[in-house]
């Protein structure tokens, strides 16, 4: 640090200051000491730092899947309000698998990590773990019943409910669902949407058009070839995850059954689109009708709420137990239409 201030011309209190970040300092000293910084080399020493400041300006954030687009979405915002304020992220993938998210959570405490993100695949070990240690936890997607702790989630019954209200509108009265993992808080919330949908549109729940997933594309896959495949199949249904849109996408394929002269489809999720402005879901054709989350805003709520409790902000101490509820979007395209004209005619599958 000492050839650092030489070169710079300052005093070792200012790069110090600089490094730290501990008070202002005016730009073209910052710039000077940075450049001095670069030109040597020089690396501050982190570990040496947090020890002395009881902080590691890095947070942890657990997702039980990084190839879901959602997550994707969400780990931007998480990292973009990090890095904006200093921190650094570690990313851990669960797999949706309780023991590989335990060992991550132990991980991330052992590192000392001054907070972490989590959206976990165990709802009911949550309670115990936030009780156990003194790191900050923000929940976010995924919360336990009768949470007491601080979380970002969206509006999953409201979304079901207005994606199965657009098919009833159009016409349909045959329509299937196919849910999460139902021991999810954001499965059951969609589930609800749809019971309550047709509830007030005077339908009944057929059991045969109720199907339970896991949010993978297999689970898409098999339960869209029995839905198809029904002596009277459904006329719409509704996908409640991304990853198994795709597998339901598959077997509509596999069978011929022509969407939407023969089935209209709404899937959850929608990625942002790429620095070029493609998506998948206006790729497809018919272009798909989706329930989008707002992922980004997810990330960018759950970051600043856990980064406030981080730095013992009076607002985040005063809302400590707040949970931020945010609303999905229904973008309707052109994988819904009307029903057939004979909705109790089952769809003539090619060989």
């Amino acid at each position: 640090m000492r050839d650092v201030a030489r070169l710079a011309g300052v005093s070792i209190a200012t790069v110090s200051a600089v490094v730290n970040g501990k008070q202002v300092v005016r730009p073209v000293v910052v710039a000077r000491v940075q450049d001095a910084m670069k030109a040597l080399n020089f690396h501050p020493d982190h570990v040496a730092r947090s020890l002395r400041v009881k902080k590691t300006t890095t947070i942890g954030a657990v997702v039980p899947d990084f190839s879901s687009g959602f997550f994707v979405d969400v780990l931007r915002g998480i990292e973009d309000v990090a890095r904006n304020l200093g921190y650094s992220v570690l990313l851990c993938n669960s797999d949706d698998n309780v023991d590989q998210e335990q060992r991550h959570l132990q991980a991330l405490l052992s590192r000392r990590v001054d907070g972490i993100l989590l959206a976990s695949t165990d709802l009911y070990s949550i309670a115990e773990a936030q009780l156990r240690s003194s790191t900050p936890i923000v929940l976010f997607d995924r919360v336990p019943p009768a949470h007491r702790g601080p979380a970002v989630v969206v509006n999953n019954v409201e979304a079901a409910y207005n994606a199965t209200r657009h098919l009833i509108d159009l016409g349909h009265r045959q329509i299937a669902f196919i849910a999460g993992r139902l021991d999810l808080s954001t499965a059951t919330d969609r589930a609800e949407g749809f019971r309550k949908a047709l509830e007030d549109a005077h339908l009944p729940l057929n059991g045969a058009y109720f199907k339970r997933g896991d949010y993978h594309p297999e689970s898409g896959y098999r339960n869209g070839l029995e839905l198809l495949r029904l002596e009277n199949p459904p006329t719409a249904i509704v996908s409640s995850n991304g990853l198994m849109t795709l597998g339901l996408l598959r077997a509509v394929h596999e069978l011929h059954v022509r969407c939407p002269e023969q089935i209209s489809i709404i899937g959850f999720d929608e990625p942002a689109p790429d620095t070029y402005g493609f998506n998948l879901s206006t790729l497809l054709r018919p272009e798909l009708t989706v329930v989008a989350q707002p992922g980004y805003e997810v990330g960018k709520h759950a970051a600043q709420t856990l980064l406030s409790l981080v730095n013992e902000r009076e607002d985040a101490v005063r809302d400590q137990n707040r949970v931020v509820t945010l609303n999905a979007e229904l973008r309707v395209r052109k994988s819904t239409a009307v029903p057939p004209v004979s909705p109790n005619s089952p769809p003539q599958l090619s060989s």
